[in-house]
């Protein structure tokens, strides 16, 4: 199930994504079930990442990041370039308090 945000939310979590830096790349091999692992670990522990898609055609990547929110059941927050924000709440240990909608 995809995670929702209202335009309050992402506004807010864009902002606590300035700072990041990309913790994962997506290749020549595309999205692979080892890289949506990956993602989905990383989505667990941190609930906040940047992703950094290397295909140089703008339909190509905007499907390769939708493609990756949709398996990994999380949201799109901002895609600037080659970088995708994805947010996805922690089952275990909710780090990140959004503002009410």
């Amino acid at each position: 199930m995809p995670t929702l945000l209202t335009s309050a939310q992402t506004r807010f979590l864009r902002g606590q994504a300035h700072d990041l830096k990309a913790m994962l790349q997506v290749g020549g091999k595309g999205v692979t079930d080892a890289l949506i692992a990956e993602i989905d670990l990383a989505l667990e522990h941190h609930e906040l990442i940047k992703v950094k898609v290397g295909a140089e055609d703008r339909e190509a990547r905007d499907s390769l990041i939708a493609e990756i929110a949709d398996r990994t059941g999380s949201a799109l927050v901002q895609r600037i370039g080659h970088t995708a924000v994805l947010y996805r709440p922690s089952k275990d240990k909710r780090q990140i308090v959004l503002p009410r909608a």
